[in-house]
């Protein structure tokens, strides 16, 4: 694809959730589990500069995965008519995929999934701020990296939102929802109509998943 054209399809997919959640008033605004893993709770959590961490505890080791973008922080943060949310270091909005598991915390977004819905890695040294560090912890992906979870749900960005602070993830496919500081979803603000998920970038296609992630042939509403 050119990027010319790429450009005009990611162009279209952020209209239309854009759209989407202006009918209900609630367009997004730019702005400027206790158990991990199945072992005792807190044994896997990311260290956190606003609390207090045992400096003998052996950190996460770093993903496998060579030149991944990590989450360095967790903030909880209030964003106009959304409300309570968690963003990255960088001010993103993350969200959580009712396809994902609880308990255990499973992951079920790879291949396309993970592509648009990138998830939120760690190396086991991620400051938190303004969220609760017992509900924070990981979980190991089949490539061996550790996504941040929240109350035993993955964390995740999306590459709709082009600007800190963007919530155009909301309720996409009824199954993608931003995550409040106690991992719930944040369902303050919802289109009338779940919205569809942006198209993966064209350079980095990868095959269909069968485990839930993305699916070329998914029914419109029904999310990745």
């Amino acid at each position: 694809m050119s990027p010319d054209r790429r450009t005009a399809v990611f162009a279209a997919g952020a209209l239309a959730a854009l759209t989407a959640l202006a009918l209900t008033g609630c367009a997004p605004v730019g702005t400027d589990g206790n158990a991990y893993d199945n072992q005792p709770a807190g044994q896997n959590k990311p260290a956190a500069a606003q609390a207090t961490a045992n400096p003998t505890a052996t950190p996460e080791p770093a993903p496998k995965k060579a030149n991944v973008k990590l989450t360095t922080e967790l903030t909880a943060k209030k964003l106009p008519r959304m409300g309570e949310v968690v963003v990255n270091q960088a001010g993103f909005t993350l969200y959580r995929f009712d396809k994902d598991k609880k308990s255990p915390p499973t992951t079920n977004c790879y291949d396309k999934c993970a592509l648009v819905w990138p998830p939120a890695l760690t190396d086991g040294n991620t400051t938190i701020a303004g969220v609760d560090e017992d509900k924070v912890g990981a979980v190991t992906r089949k490539d061996g990296t550790r996504q941040l979870t929240i109350d035993g749900w993955p964390l995740y960005g999306y590459i709709g939102d082009r600007k800190a602070g963007q919530w155009t993830g909301q309720a996409v496919g009824n199954v993608w929802f931003v995550v409040a500081p106690d991992g719930k979803k944040n369902l303050t603000c919802l289109p009338k109509t779940p919205p569809k998920a942006a198209e993966p970038p064209a350079d980095e296609e990868a095959p269909p998943s069968d485990d839930g992630g993305y699916q070329e042939e998914e029914p419109p509403g029904d999310g990745y």
